[in-house]
């Protein structure tokens, strides 16, 4: 897909298509109103006799408009001006892109990007539909022996901006667009891939790529002997029920020197989740292929980030593992020892993530990070408290808890913050070990983050929960949505330095 900004008007424009909004009701933009012009009243015509009332998402697709010399002109319902926010421009873009794809128009001039949307600019407009069109082309068919695809599928959109002096800042959202997109794309493939081809070793293999095709991308691999030798008990507990080896994959990209202290992504990777002895019910047990997605994103935001180039020094660890019920497993009642030292007590072999990335916290000092954000599918709890929109955050640094939020609103990648109060480290408390690995019912995601913060005192950190966001369930829509790529890479975007129309 090519993508291109430019400033110029919609008379000038030879193209498959234009793509122009009317707003409820029937109120033609401010381009339309000069098409409606050019055509001598064609358009204000048309909605006059009712063809369009300009509600959010309606499509009207017209042909040879008189005087205009592209071919096709897509009228493009906005709603009330007034109302325009960002959930709904997104809407409309992703509306747009996918009856663009279905007509047969191969290009179009897009003029969506001159809406107003109340606090944002060219920037945000243009960027945010960079990433709604590629998320809407995107589709996982590698395994697939028989591929559908559109006959004369969209190949080039052109988005339109206001003036010249706005062109290098929506040629920068393209860059910065392009990059994220790739980096959410990279996390849906290797999310989506199932687990008998996507194990610790793949994940490790994908980390490698990111090594031979980025100068400033080292990686290295973590395997069960090293593992041993550090003492990291509870990470190996989890992945002795299963053949497939657990390896941790460490990707550095070295953007700042090496006297930068790196932020550090930290990824769970459980590549399948059967749920270990306390077996997960077999209904929807599929989706726990899903249950890497926090590596994924770590994976992707590590994509985005050396395709951005940005002056930053980033660790990323996929913490991969596999939990699988056998005699050789781990059973509720054992007691492990971290790396760390502190033992904790098993008494759900299905709260195993939090056992593996403890471990990955540990190991991790050894970075001198100026912060470490782990991202897990880890609670169902979550999920309940915060449905599928947004990813719970959790951190013991107010200000990288403030950081977070602020890229989350930024990029529309929404997360939502849950306290980890004094007394919510109580439910943990066991009789026999250092802490326990659940919390009992109540708040679940919140002494899952308490658990966590236990073997975080080094260093400033924060918790993602995206057990509710990082995919979709059932029917046609089903798989990864590429979440948290985007919010962590506009964090690091913000924590760079990079600003927008540099």
């Amino acid at each position: 897909m090519e993508f291109s900004v430019k400033s110029g008007s919609p008379e000038k424009q030879r193209s498959a298509c234009i793509v122009v909004g009317v707003f409820e009701p029937r109120r033609l933009s401010a381009i339309a109103e000069q098409l409606d012009e050019i055509s001598e009243g064609y358009i204000s015509n048309l909605l006059r006799r009712g063809d369009l009332e300009g509600k959010s998402g309606q499509m009207l697709l017209l042909h040879h408009v008189p005087n205009v010399l592209s071919e096709r002109v897509l009228l493009v319902g906005c709603g009330k001006e007034r109302e325009l926010d960002e959930r709904q421009y997104r809407q409309i873009i992703s509306k747009t892109i996918n009856t663009l794809n279905e007509t047969g128009s191969m290009e179009a001039v897009c003029f969506l990007s001159e809406l107003h949307v109340k606090g944002r600019d060219t920037y945000w407009k243009v960027r945010q539909a960079i990433e709604a069109t590629q998320d809407c082309l995107y589709s996982f068919n590698s395994l697939k022996t028989r591929k559908a695809e559109a006959r004369r599928p969209l190949r080039k959109i052109v988005f339109n901006v206001p003036t010249r002096r706005e062109l290098p800042l929506g040629e920068r959202a393209i860059a910065h667009g392009l990059a994220i997109a790739e980096g959410i794309s990279t996390c849906k493939n290797v999310a989506n891939m199932p687990p008998n081809i996507c194990n610790p070793a793949y994940l490790a293999e994908q980390a490698r790529i990111l090594d031979n095709d980025y100068e400033k991308v080292t990686t290295t691999v973590v395997d069960e002997k090293e593992m041993e030798e550090l003492g990291m008990g509870s990470y190996l507990a989890v992945g002795r029920g299963s053949d497939n080896e657990s390896l941790m994959s460490i990707i550095k990209y070295n953007g700042a020197g090496d006297d930068s202290a790196p932020v550090v992504l930290v990824g769970k990777g459980l590549t399948f989740d059967s749920g270990g002895i306390s077996l997960k019910p077999g209904a929807g047990m599929d989706e726990m292929k899903y249950d890497m997605g926090g590596a994924a994103g770590v994976l992707g935001a590590m994509h985005s980030l050396a395709e951005l180039n940005l002056p930053i020094n980033v660790i990323g660890v996929l913490a991969g593992c596999e939990n699988m019920p056998s005699s050789n497993a781990y059973r509720p009642g054992d007691i492990l020892t971290t790396m760390s030292g502190q033992t904790v007590e098993v008494l759900n072999t299905d709260a195993e993530g939090r056992l593996v990335l403890c471990d990955a916290l540990t190991y991790v000092e050894r970075f001198d990070p100026e912060a470490v954000i782990d991202v897990a599918t880890l609670t169902g709890a979550c999920v309940v408290a915060l449905g599928k929109n947004a990813t719970g955050l959790m951190s013991t640094h107010n200000p990288l808890a403030h950081e977070l939020l602020n890229a989350s609103e930024q990029s529309g990648d929404r997360a939502w913050r849950l306290p980890l109060w004094e007394e919510y480290y109580e439910q943990l408390e066991s009789p026999f070990a250092d802490l326990a690995n659940i919390g009992g019912k109540g708040a679940g995601a919140i002494t899952a983050g308490c658990f966590l913060s236990r073997f975080t005192k080094k260093y400033h950190w924060a918790h993602l929960d995206i057990a509710g966001t990082a995919w979709r369930s059932g029917g046609k829509d089903k798989g990864s949505t590429g979440r948290p790529v985007s919010m962590l890479t506009q964090y690091l975007l913000n924590k760079s330095g990079t600003e927008q129309g540099e």
